[in-house]
């Protein structure tokens, strides 16, 4: 994942940081992007398999989102937010409020890439604090392996649907690793009045198993949804 939540973490253990390098590219344009990780316990702490493959979405997607509100959540190390903010969308970037470490991470990581002014915030899965709230309506929501836990399904689908609520037009672009065949969101989608869409792989560059110049996803399967309110204007 590009991750959220996970244990507390130390505040005083010396951590050791290196970093991932990615290139994008389509005929003349490019990009390279440079993510710091930190070999961590926490989740959110380096790139995990669906980061890239939600990147190179945002990648392909790139003159849709110009000039448009995205937030990431569960952002980590924030690679799709990131190619979006290199990509002209005004970014948001999140993770779980209760993790200093993966906010600063998200920081550390537009600082990596030149990027300013990129508001980072809180955001508890299933929790609407005063940072929810006042957030704008936003655009599109990137999500890289938020289902992760099975016991945070239902708290990630309401936040979702409570950003999706703010704006009927807004779309949340999701990637997940397949770990079983008995996780489902079917239901929970229902409970929440949300659709979703597989997109193949293929659609946008990216069944293979290194993506952007790195040696990721590798061999694991990583599917895409896009997700938005039953409502949605089209």
């Amino acid at each position: 994942m590009d991750g959220s939540s996970s244990s507390s973490q130390s505040q005083d253990k010396p951590l050791m940081e290196s970093h991932k390098f990615f290139h994008f590219e389509d005929g003349d344009e490019t990009i390279d992007i440079k993510i710091p990780e930190v070999v961590d316990p926490s989740y959110g702490m380096y790139v995990w398999p669906c980061a890239p493959v939600l990147a190179q979405y945002v990648w392909f997607n790139r003159h849709s989102i110009r000039d448009r509100t995205v937030l990431e959540v569960g952002a980590g190390t924030s690679l799709p937010g990131v190619v979006a903010s290199k990509c002209g969308a005004k970014v948001i970037l999140s993770d779980d409020a209760r993790l200093p470490k993966c906010l600063e991470n998200c920081r550390k990581s537009c600082s990596a890439n030149g990027l300013v002014g990129i508001e980072v915030v809180g955001i508890t899965w299933g929790r609407f604090s005063a940072d929810v709230i006042s957030l704008p309506a936003v655009d599109v929501v990137l999500a890289s392996d938020c289902f992760y836990d099975t016991k945070d399904f239902e708290d990630v689908l309401a936040t979702f649907c409570y950003l999706l609520n703010k704006n009927k037009h807004a779309q949340c672009w999701v990637t997940y690793q397949e770990r079983s065949s008995d996780r489902s969101i079917e239901h929970l989608l229902t409970k929440f009045d949300l659709q979703c869409t597989h997109i193949p792989l293929g659609m946008f560059k990216a069944d293979e198993p290194h993506l952007a110049g790195s040696n990721l996803p590798g061999d694991h399967t990583i599917q895409f949804l896009l997700i938005t309110n039953k409502m949605a204007v089209t």
